[in-house]
């Protein structure tokens, strides 16, 4: 700890001003979304690269932790500085350029999601990637995670849009993987290496993000089934037919109550509390036109009911369900653990099997809603924090929900990574020989071990109540 004193007054030397090291600063810095709290040593707010080549070179000199962060957003504890150290807040570096005749967007990692679809929008293009907190998140934190959303199904997620990334390596080096064109083959792929990384194999400042043409066209419906398995059966029956919805949004009954409990309203008269699948299809008008058909039809023959939204204000009604669903679920408990698994098609009527065994065996609610145009469900496991008994049997069932999903071929993180709350879990899905080769390029590109570290391969034993006590490492093997 004396070293990272020295350290951080040899950077406020260099640095001045912009290193913070207030109790203010280091208290906001030292969480995310995840609620999981620990005090950096200082707080840096770079200028420009000059100062991020600082900052690195003399962070892997002394061995001092270094975190990324932008907004904070990590529900997994990945943006949370468990090592102290420094914490580089990139929220400032928000540019945004649309190379309008290229379809490119030249964004700075700090750029607010819903900014980047704005100004694409704005010059008749489309960003699909859209994860539910798109409003105040960052292309950073996205890259990071390899964020997707609720188009993920059709268009894909991050990773399939970029196509280049600036940044530093641990020595404060800069780099560029990858280049602004569509087409790139000159030496190893690290562009997609570092993607998905959590900010623990270098530091992105950059990216170029590919756009595709704004669909002219969109269109929107809303069903209900009379419990979760025929939903699911319904849907596979749907992409059976090769439609391939831009968005396929599911809500269990426990979600579907939320969200009328928030309403004062029932989604289809007479049929409160039955699950639903909203779609909505997007494209060129003769290919929207064309599905619409196909998903009519599909709809008569298999849906409980459904409505048409005519216009788009009546499409914006129909969201609201699946918007308001989730702040809702507090007045089930006062806490939650979102997790955001991934299931394949083949296993969706195992996994709402799987679900309603959790429910019962911890006798919590465990209200569930997401994508199932890729299989990515949110599975919302609610308890209060106050009671350890409940604490202690969400924790259980979080343990049998990653058990569960890799027994049915699935995946424990879709889209919030891994980070701290769900490093016991990683061992689950990755055999010994895979965690070796992670931690190979982990060690090759970050041998002083400065980047995000304690995250994702290590062993982590629960204190009190689940995510929200303070973990302390317990196994390094």
């Amino acid at each position: 700890m004396a070293s990272f004193r020295s350290a951080t007054q040899q950077l406020r030397r260099r640095l001045g001003p912009r290193v913070a090291v207030t109790g203010t600063a280091r208290f906001n810095a030292s969480f995310d979304g995840s609620k999981l709290s620990f005090l950096p040593d200082a707080v840096v707010k770079p200028r420009d690269d000059a100062d991020i080549a600082i900052v690195l070179a003399l962070a892997n000199k002394h061995r001092v932790p270094v975190t990324a962060r932008g907004a904070g957003t990590s529900l997994t504890g990945s943006a949370s500085p468990l090592r102290g150290g420094w914490v580089l807040d990139l929220s400032g570096w928000n540019h945004i350029h649309i190379e309008a005749d290229a379809g490119l967007a030249q964004v700075q990692a700090g750029a607010v999601v819903a900014d980047i679809h704005r100004a694409a929008e704005a010059k008749g293009w489309f960003y699909p990637p859209d994860p539910a907190s798109k409003q105040y998140c960052t292309i950073g934190g996205n890259i990071a995670c390899n964020a997707g959303g609720m188009h993920g199904g059709k268009y894909g997620v991050t990773r399939d849009f970029v196509l280049a990334l600036k940044g530093f390596m641990p020595t404060g080096e800069p780099v560029t993987w990858g280049s602004g064109t569509k087409k790139f083959s000159s030496g190893f792929n690290l562009r997609d290496l570092w993607i998905g990384s959590e900010g623990m194999l270098g530091v992105v400042t950059e990216a170029t993000l590919k756009l595709i043409p704004l669909p002219a066209a969109r269109w929107t419906l809303l069903t209900s089934f009379t419990n979760e398995i025929a939903a699911f059966r319904a849907v596979r029956a749907l992409f059976a037919q090769r439609v391939q919805p831009a968005i396929c949004e599911f809500l269990d009954r426990h979600s579907v109550k939320c969200a009328e409990s928030a309403t004062g309203r029932t989604v289809f008269a007479g049929q409160a509390g039955r699950p639903v699948v909203l779609i909505e299809l997007a494209g060129t008008a003769s290919e929207v036109a064309e599905q619409k058909k196909v998903v009519l039809a599909w709809a008569r023959g298999r849906a409980a009911a459904w409505r048409v939204a005519r216009t788009r204000a009546e499409a914006e009604e129909l969201w609201a369900v699946r918007r308001g669903c989730s702040p809702a679920m507090f007045k089930l408990a006062d806490s939650k653990l979102n997790e955001d698994i991934v299931v394949p098609l083949r296993s969706y009527e195992k996994c709402a099997r799987l679900l309603e065994r959790l429910r019962r065996d911890s006798g919590l609610p465990i209200p569930t809603f997401g994508h199932l145009g890729d299989g990515n469900l949110h599975v919302n496991i609610m308890y209060h924090r106050d009671q350890p008994d409940e604490c202690r049997r969400a924790e259980k069932a979080v343990d049998a929900l990653m058990r569960g999903v890799v027994a049915l071929g699935g995946a424990i993180s879709g889209e919030h990574g891994i980070g701290l709350a769900k490093t016991p879990f990683l061992r689950l899905q990755h055999p010994p020989a895979q965690i070796r080769a992670m931690l190979a390029v982990k060690h090759a590109l970050d041998p002083n071990g400065i980047l995000n570290p304690g995250k994702m391969f290590e062993i982590f034993k629960v204190w009190e109540h689940p995510r929200l006590a303070i973990k302390m490492p317990w196994d390094h093997k």
